[in-house]
């Protein structure tokens, strides 16, 4: 069954995109569907039927060199049935938008190409090669899904070949996962160099003996696992766009809708945070780079918020919520919650998918048109497409009913994720907290902001465009449907096995326990002290025993307390987020609806002081803080965004030209390096190397030319005399040398 789900993808790729001349298009592409939904559907069978326990299949031998030996196997635990159905289920959803997406296509209208089956057979492949990279039993095939995955984002990101900026974007997308992919290969290299081994179940086991190491690079030591983890994780921030190596994913809406859809939500983007879960036996010996990890992803889901504020590309707002919701799985890894971090890849993957393909029906109901400031209006047109972008917006914005487990899926992954940081216990995970609360926040703005600027207020741009809005076709809208379900329920279906009590995670994760691992993994004295104190936890381990690294789907330490921790966190911390989601709705109501009765202000600022109340934050705060909350609210004057952009035109500007990376990019490596490569070309090239064969070529050969033109005189006695001087030389050799 596993072995059907893996390589489903590629014999649609393949059938898709060598067998279309002779199937017909059409049937190309249903072939390559279906194919996607049989790995769907046996997905799903799958992830519901495991027991949680790792299994091992074996495909083929793979790699013999030395003492390098690895096999082409299948490794099936939790996490691989995790990202089973996260990349079949979208994957299978967006093939079938996509047969409404690229029905027609301007770009391919001209020379009447059959540019559909190549988009599907691509798509296909993308998806094949995330399984490859999801079901690796050893660093170097996961490597291959992972290279895998690049070329597939380079080929669908730069689809539409013609046009220059897809191009553009399908290079920068290229090179910039090089930076990481050169980190990710020189862990693997370090990881062979002091392991001997690429299977993941010999690079576990070593974990504690490696935490012991010392290893010399760049001419000082590290501790050995330290510096694995941290080149493994400069992979996952390449892959996962985070902050520094983020630039690319903006610049991939290029593409057609349905690929943001299905790299935002199921493929590459998640590759990261899936290495980092998988990698866990090893990141738990880390601190510091877990350390690192925590303020990576809390700098990116800050900083991605703050440039959604003011975007007005309806992909780009959305690119960028990607962008910092990966920041918050990242966090919840870093701190050492890695079921947290999967928790919130799970839910995101439906509530993205839809908005994303929710965003794609809206451009193609509009005629392609992507700037927000030219809609309005529109819930009349496109009434199935805007009630699923609502419950998407419900979902990332994380509505919920607090101190339960009642919500939205965004509800309660992204709580659990906040929580968590809070219970991190380091300087590290205490600034992730409050940096993923404000994110918070403003994820609600921004995304409330697409919502009324989409779908409410008078309609705006071009007239005509607006009377023929309409709605999709259902190819389009039923997978919104689906993805509908999900962003639902799917975050209280499964919030037990995913941040429950401790022995619901371990059962789910399948974290076995050996007493005969207890002394190694405690790590001295120190550690076994910790273990003393922290007694309040009555879900933990039983004493004496303790979790074996790569036994499980993850791995969390003795001393990791900070699952339990994240339940018993102080009521005000559960709240914030959801007091973060009403502030940033309320902001957006005020600025971008017209005529909203005054009461709703209050009774906003009624509900965040009852939060708090609730929360067990004295009542004279609370009250303060809703009134002010009210206040504010009301003091805010519609339009007033025109304004405070306005006022503060150099703090939006920063914002939208997204604190302006690419411009330093371009300042201190694109010039430069195209300067090199200039003078290379004109010095090196031109000068030296075809200079040189220039210069035989013009300079030597007539040279020589001219002289052998002097001894073509045209005079008979010129020609004799060299006979006889020819024939003088050659009697003088035989004789000096006797004729031999």
């Amino acid at each position: 069954m596993e072995t059907i789900i893996l390589f489903a993808p590629l014999l649609g790729a393949l059938l898709c995109g060598f067998g279309w001349r002779i199937m017909g298009e059409y049937a190309a592409q249903w072939t390559s569907t279906f194919l996607l939904f049989i790995a769907c559907a046996l997905s799903w069978i799958v992830f519901l039927g495991h027991d949680g326990e790792t299994h091992q299949i074996q495909i083929l031998r793979w790699i013999e060199s030395g003492s390098l030996s690895t096999d082409w196997a299948t490794r099936l635990d939790r996490l691989t049935a995790i990202m089973l159905i996260v990349i079949t289920t979208v994957s299978a959803l967006v093939h079938l938008y996509s047969f409404g997406y690229m029905a027609h296509d301007a770009n391919f209208d001209e020379e009447r190409e059959s540019y559909r089956p190549r988009f599907f057979a691509y798509l296909s492949f993308f998806t094949f090669a995330m399984l490859m990279l999801v079901t690796a039993d050893n660093l170097v095939q996961m490597f291959f899904g992972w290279e895998g995955v690049g070329l597939a984002s380079y080929l669908l990101i730069g689809f539409y070949f013609r046009k220059p900026s897809a191009n553009a974007a399908a290079i920068k997308a290229f090179i910039v996962n090089r930076v990481g992919d050169f980190g990710f290969a020189l862990g693997i290299f370090a990881i062979f160099f002091m392991v001997d081994s690429i299977n993941f179940d010999d690079v576990f086991a070593a974990a504690p003996e490696l935490a012991e190491t010392q290893l010399h690079f760049l001419w000082t030591d590290w501790n050995a696992v330290e510096l694995i983890c941290f080149l493994l994780f400069i992979g996952a921030m390449g892959k996962s766009a985070q902050f520094i190596l983020h630039t690319w994913l903006p610049d991939a809406m290029e593409g057609p809708t349905p690929v943001s859809a299905l790299i935002h939500a199921a493929t590459m983007v998640t590759a990261g945070v899936f290495l980092v879960c998988r990698m866990s036996p090893l990141m738990e010996f880390a601190p510091f780079t877990q350390s690192f990890i925590v303020s990576i992803g809390a700098i990116t889901a800050f900083f991605a918020a703050t440039v959604g504020l003011v975007q007005n590309d309806i992909k780009r707002v959305i690119a960028y919520s990607t962008c910092s919701q990966l920041g918050y799985m990242f966090v919840a890894a870093g701190v050492g919650v890695y079921s947290v971090a999967m928790f919130h890849l799970f839910t995101h993957a439906f509530f993205k998918a839809m908005l994303f393909l929710g965003a794609g029906s809206v451009i193609h109901g509009m005629h392609h048109e992507q700037d927000m400031r030219n809609y309005g209006g529109l819930k009349d047109k496109m009434p199935y497409t805007f009630w699923a972008m609502m419950i998407g917006t419900l979902a990332i914005t994380g509505v919920g009913i607090p101190l339960t487990t009642i919500g939205f899926a965004g509800f309660l992954s992204k709580d659990a994720v906040i929580e968590s940081a809070f219970a991190g216990g380091t300087d590290a995970a205490t600034f992730a907290f409050w940096a993923l609360v404000i994110a918070a926040l403003f994820t609600s703005f921004y995304s409330w902001r697409l919502m009324f600027m989409t779908f409410f207020g008078e309609p705006r741009g071009d007239k005509h465009t607006h009377e023929h809005a309409h709605e999709s076709p259902m190819t389009m809208v039923a997978p919104l449907g689906v993805l509908a379900i999900g962003a639902v329920f799917a975050g209280m279906i499964w919030y037990k096995p995913f941040f429950g009590d401790h022995h619901s995670v371990e059962t789910f994760f399948g974290i076995t326990k050996g007493e005969e691992h207890a002394q190694v993994l405690m790590l001295g004295a120190a550690h076994a002290a910790t273990e003393e104190a922290s007694d309040d936890h009555g879900n933990e381990a039983e004493p004496g025993a303790a979790p074996v690294p790569g036994q499980g789907a993850i791995y969390m330490a003795p001393d990791n307390h900070v699952l339990d921790d994240a339940h018993h966190a102080p009521k005000w911390v559960k709240v914030s987020p959801f007091i973060a989601m009403l502030l940033g709705f309320g902001v957006a109501l005020a600025m971008y609806m017209q005529n909203i009765p005054r009461l709703v202000f209050a009774g906003l600022g009624v509900v965040a002081g009852g939060a708090l109340l609730i929360a067990a934050v004295p009542w004279y705060l609370a009250i303060i803080f809703g009134a002010l909350m009210a206040g504010l609210l009301l003091a805010i004057p519609y339009g007033f965004n025109k304004t405070l952009a306005e006022n503060q035109a150099p703090l939006y500007r920063f914002l939208l030209n997204k604190w302006y990376f690419d411009e330093i990019y371009d300042f201190l490596f694109v010039n430069p390096t195209k300067w090199l490569g200039r003078f290379l070309w004109k010095k090196g090239d031109g000068n030296t190397i075809d200079g040189f064969l220039n210069g035989v070529a013009m300079g030597i050969v007539p040279f020589f030319t001219r002289l052998a033109g002097r001894a073509q005189s045209g005079y008979i006695f010129t020609y004799a005399f060299a006979m006889v001087l020819g024939i003088l030389v050659l009697v003088t050799w035989m004789t000096l040398s006797g004729g031999n």
